[in-house]
Parts: structure tokens; C-alpha cells; sequence
């Protein structure tokens, strides 16, 4: 069931927010073996939280009223500990609620869980210490990272919708990994405080959902504005869509299925009226190196906050050390990520939203890449995923969006992305491409 249908059956009394998290729990004890989604599972703290929605007198008006949602653990949720991936993170439980959790459960969610990340959140791939997550399409694959628990644990059908944070991809990549919408809203629309200070105001937190409508749902929550959550699609005026299939990294391969998802999509939109105008984005050769040192340097900050950072994985420790030389050398500096800034404007006078493949290759093996050197995780997650960081370093909004089937059984996936202030538009566009392509909202099995 859809978050916006669970919410409206609870609060129109015909299901209770109990019967729907036992659902949801029931559901994760089946599913989640096979899986390695979660990290913790709330049973009797969900069950008791679900019996307050129940009892709220406000129940009538809750967005989120009694919808089962997954937490990524890097964010506070009261009474539990936020390991963030590390064996070096502190045990002791969290005091208060992080602010885009406190929103979710004021709106009348359930936690039923916190999902699994890769170790401080830095890769693209969700394995650490406590095992590796699989991809829900094919267990075989990663279902990407860092937001990959959540991703799994939504494409699985063991809640509706999720809860993710993006600081260069972390949303986008799994939900294409995974067949799901998911969307890195623009900076400062949703509260962020993640680690220490965002991995430079790049990481901002968002939704991972089966549908275009629960993901503004949620996102409308998260950035406490009701109006994202109404869709308006036929009201939508026609837009000018650039499309550029080019890596943003030159000598980077984008595979051929990936980049004809693209075209294929742009043909759909053309054929429903929207301006199609094939434009090669010429991405900056200095914002590469600005993201990455902005990468390097937050690994350096948020392994400061652990309780014993001596517990890393080695990659980690490699990642942080190049973060230590980038802030002893005065960086991250603010050109880069100018550059990237204006190149964006630029592109943006002809169009109002970009269309680009989300990944360049499928997703990498599901396999213990925590274990592998530092060089072969970053060679990997450049590799396959370039196109999302240059949006988290421009600080636009963007997301990833379901466009197919690939001949291998994976999704297919493309990137919308649009100026400061343009979510609306991008959930719209999105929904119109729901409507013209509808896709399948769980990995096949489930």
C-alpha cells in the first residue's frame, strides 16, 4: 500500500496505525534476511508509537498518519544509538530527535527501523562491518549508496517510502540502482545538520518512494511545505528540456542502455508537448576536483565526531588523511564550485529543467567493498556514478526518476534536474512521466 493510501485509511478510521506497523514489521522479518536493508528494527518501540498515533486527537489531519517509514542511520531518532556505519561511533543512545524526524513523526509517521549505510557515508556502494546490503532487482548487485538500506528496504516493499540524505548522490544513485523516485532537494529547502556541516553544505536529506506522489508527500513533510504534495500535472505548463547524455568527467563510459533511457525518455516528453532541445551540458573542469575535495575534506570532519576514530575501515582512514591535507592547504575553495554554479546558469537560459542519465554503468557487486583499498572504491563510484555530484556542489535540486527496464533485468533510470526553488516542477515533470510510462513500483518477487 502507497504511504498516501495508508495515510488516508488511518485517517479515516478504517486501519488503525498499529495493524499497519505490525504489517510493515511482519513484512521486514520476512523480507529483510535475504536483504541486510536494516540495521535496527524498532518492533515494540513502533508498536508503541504507532498506538500513540492512534490515540492522537489530531489524527483526522496527520499527512503521515500511521505510515511505516525507514530512518538512514545517520541521522538522530530518540533511544537509539546512530552508528553512521563505524565500529568507532558511540553506543549510547540518541537524546533528542533529528529535526527531519522530529517533522516525520509530528506528521504521524511510525520509525520502524534504521537502514543500513556504507561507513560514514561515503561510498556509493552499502556494506560495513554489520554486513552488505543487496540490491532487492537482483541480490547479485549493490542497491548503491550511501542511502542504500533505505533504497532496499522501499523497493522490497517493506515500507512505502524511506527516508535518505544525498551529499553526492546519495539519494539519486540508489533509487536508480533500485527503480525508485527519489529527490535531493535543493539547498536549504529540507533541514540538513548532517555530520559536521553537511560535507560543506553539499548533503541534504529527502525521500526514496515507489511513486512520484509519496515522494512529494514526504518531501512536503520534510521541508514542512503542504503545497509540494499537490501534483499538479495537466495545470503544468510545457517546458523546454534540455538533454545532455555526456559524462561529466571527460573519458568516463556512459553505458549504452543508460544513455538511450535518456533519449527514449526525451522522446515521450517531446511527443506530449514539451520542448526537446539535445544540448551538451559542458560541465567545468574544475568542479570534479572542488567536489572531491569537499568528499575528502567532510570524511576528515564527521571522522572527528566519533567516539574512536582508530576503528575506521582503512578506506576511510585514506579518505579522511587526503581530507586533513585539503583543510591544512586552506580548502576547500569556493572556484570550483562556482564554476559549476554559473556553467548551470548558463545551460539554464535556454532550458527550464536538464534530463540526464542518473548512472553511467549498472550498479557495482554486491560484495564487501569496505574490505577492498581506497583507490578501487573511488575508481568504482566514479566509474558508475558521475552524474549526481555536480548538482549536490552547485546546490540545485535534482532528482531520479524510474525509466524502464534494462535486457539485464535492472532499472533503467534518468536524472531531471532544475534550478534553485524548482522542486514543484521536477515532481510535476515527473509525475507527467509516471503517467506516460508507468513502471513497476517493487523489484520483481515482491
Amino acid at each position: 500500500m502507497r504511504a498516501i493510501e495508508t495515510s488516508a485509511a488511518v485517517r479515516r478510521g478504517d486501519l488503525s496505525a498499529r495493524a499497519a506497523t505490525e504489517q510493515a514489521l511482519a513484512r521486514i522479518a520476512e523480507r529483510d534476511p535475504a536483504l541486510g536493508a536494516f540495521r535496527v528494527v524498532r518492533h515494540q518501540r513502533a508498536l508503541a508509537e504507532a498506538d500513540e498515533v492512534d490515540a492522537r486527537p489530531d489524527r483526522a489531519t496527520l499527512p503521515l498518519a500511521g505510515v511505516p517509514i525507514a530512518v538512514k542511520d545517520n541521522v538522530a531518532v530518540a533511544g537509539e544509538a546512530m552508528l553512521n556505519g563505524s565500529r568507532g561511533s558511540s553506543q549510547l543512545p540518541q537524546p533528542a530527535d533529528h529535526e527531519v524526524v522530529r517533522r516525520l513523526r509530528a506528521a504521524g509517521a511510525v520509525v520502524v527501523g534504521l537502514t543500513n549505510v556504507p561507513e560514514l557515508c561515503m561510498f556509493g556502494t552499502t556494506d560495513s562491518s554489520g554486513g552488505i546490503t543487496r540490491n532487492p532487482w537482483n541480490t547479485n548487485y549493490s542497491p548503491g549508496g550511501s542511502s542504500g538500506g533505505s533504497a532496499a528496504a522501499v523497493a522490497s516493499g517493506m515500507v512505502a517510502v524511506a527516508h535518505g540524505n544525498d551529499g553526492m548522490g546519495s539519494i539519486r544513485i540508489p533509487a536508480a540502482c533500485t527503480g525508485l523516485v527519489g529527490i535531493r532537494p535543493g539547498f536549504g529547502m529540507v533541514p540538513a545538520e548532517l555530520g559536521s556541516g553537511s560535507w560543506f553544505g553539499m548533503a541534504e536529506n529527502g525521500p526514496l518512494a515507489t511513486t512520484v506522489a509519496d515522494c512529494a508527500l514526504l518531501l512536503s513533510v520534510m521541508a514542512d511545505r503542504p503545497g509540494l504534495a499537490v501534483l499538479d500535472i495537466d495545470g503544468q505548463p510545457r517546458l523546454r528540456i534540455g538533454v545532455s547524455v555526456n559524462a561529466p568527467l571527460p573519458g568516463l563510459r556512459v553505458e549504452r542502455q543508460l544513455r538511450s533511457a535518456a533519449g527514449e525518455t526525451a522522446e515521450l516528453l517531446a511527443a506530449a508537448g514539451h520542448q526537446v532541445i539535445r544540448a551538451k551540458l559542458r560541465y567545468p573542469s574544475k568542479a570534479g576536483p572542488a567536489a572531491m575535495a569537499r568528499w575528502f575534506a567532510g570524511a576528515e570532519l564527521d571522522a572527528r565526531l566519533l567516539a574512536d576514530r582508530s576503528q575506521v575501515d582503512k578506506r576511510i582512514a585514506r579518505h579522511a588523511l587526503l581530507g586533513r591535507a585539503v583543510l591544512a592547504l586552506g580548502g576547500p575553495r569556493p572556484g570550483g564550485q562556482r564554476s559549476m554554479q554559473q556553467a548551470a546558469e548558463r545551460y539554464f537560459e535556454r532550458v527550464d529543467v536538464l534530463l540526464t542519465p542518473t548512472l553511467a554503468q549498472f550498479p557495482p557487486a554486491a560484495t564487501a567493498w569496505s574490505r577492498r583499498g581506497w583507490a578501487a572504491n573511488v575508481a568504482s563510484n566514479v566509474r558508475y556514478a558521475p552524474f549526481a555530484a555536480p548538482w549536490n556542489l552547485a546546490g540545485w535540486p535534482a532528482m531520479a526518476v524510474p525509466a524502464g527496464v534494462a535486457a539485464n533485468g535492472l532499472p533503467l533510470s534518468v536524472q531531471l534536474v532544475g534550478r534553485p526553488g524548482s522542486e514543484a516542477t521536477l515532481l510535476a515533470l515527473a509525475a507527467h512521466l509516471e503517467r506516460l510510462l508507468p513502471w513497476r513500483r517493487l523489484a520483481p518477487g515482491y
